[in-house]
């Protein structure tokens, strides 16, 4: 396989970091998204950020000149939300933003229970020292905790800011809780049930993304093939220090989607 990528029916696109850094978008993405239009390639846009909610990530796509529908967006709220039914929770504190809290509302889950079932944590740009505080206090009354993605940090064109990851590390710092479950990437779920409502094998898809403990890790679990854009997080220096076998490893590195289906 290499980067023109043959015999590739879909391509699974991270966003921050693959699409675009903050407003702007990647170099060459436009010229790529059409690309996949005139080689017959379906694409959609797959994000760990649980920031905003589908409705916001369709205005932000829209707002940058990309063609984009509700369906062509996949989430890690999407894998939460599923997580939270399957389990049969209704009650949490949610410390996450009011894009996210929309979503998990609009499915039945109460987000600011007195008496919550879990605390969920989301990649929240909108923290509060009142909904750290408060789920705190339910975590140290034994209140468990299910994060929506291991992110440590999101990109940006200033370098990385601080994600769900480091939100973990300083719950951990103050509760000494860990995580019951952190949905979204690496899990392949997260990826899979799309393939196969689309019909389509897994080795006949790739997962773009920049990050090696995510994206190509997800793409190793789901049996599709993994590109590595260098426009985000990681680096090739990252890349070299992956021990043998280690299921990070993209099958793909390239410096953006302007060198891919070429």
């Amino acid at each position: 396989m290499d980067a023109s990528l043959p015999g590739i029916d879909a391509v699974f696109l991270d966003l921050d970091g693959t699409i675009y850094l903050g407003g702007e978008l990647i170099d060459g993405v436009e010229a790529f998204l059409e690309r996949c239009k005139t080689q017959g390639v379906q694409r959609y846009f797959l994000s760990n950020n649980s920031s905003k909610s589908v409705s916001q990530y369709l205005t932000k796509l829209h707002g940058l000149g990309l063609e984009a529908t509700e369906d062509d967006v996949l989430l890690s709220t999407h894998d939460l939300l599923a997580w939270l039914q399957r389990n049969n929770i209704t009650k949490t504190w949610l410390v996450g933003t009011e894009g996210m809290r929309s979503m998990v509302e609009a499915i039945g889950v109460s987000t600011q229970s007195a008496d919550p079932e879990y605390v969920v944590l989301g990649y929240d740009t909108e923290l509060t020292y009142e909904k750290i505080a408060q789920a705190s206090i339910h975590m140290h009354a034994g209140v468990p905790l299910v994060a929506s993605h291991p992110d440590m940090v999101c990109p940006s064109p200033d370098g990385g800011l601080p994600d769900v990851g480091a939100y973990l590390a300083m719950f951990k710092a103050t509760t000494g809780v860990d995580p019951d479950h952190i949905t979204g990437k690496p899990n392949a779920g997260m990826i899979l049930h799309k393939i196969e409502a689309l019909g389509l094998e897994p080795e006949r898809c790739a997962m773009v993304g920049d990050r090696l403990y995510t994206d190509m890790a997800m793409a190793t679990r789901a049996g599709v093939v993994g590109v590595l854009v260098l426009s985000g997080e990681a680096t090739r220096e990252d890349v070299a220090a992956l021990p043998e076998g280690a299921e990070q490893r993209p099958s793909i590195v390239v410096t953006s989607v302007a060198e891919l289906l070429r």
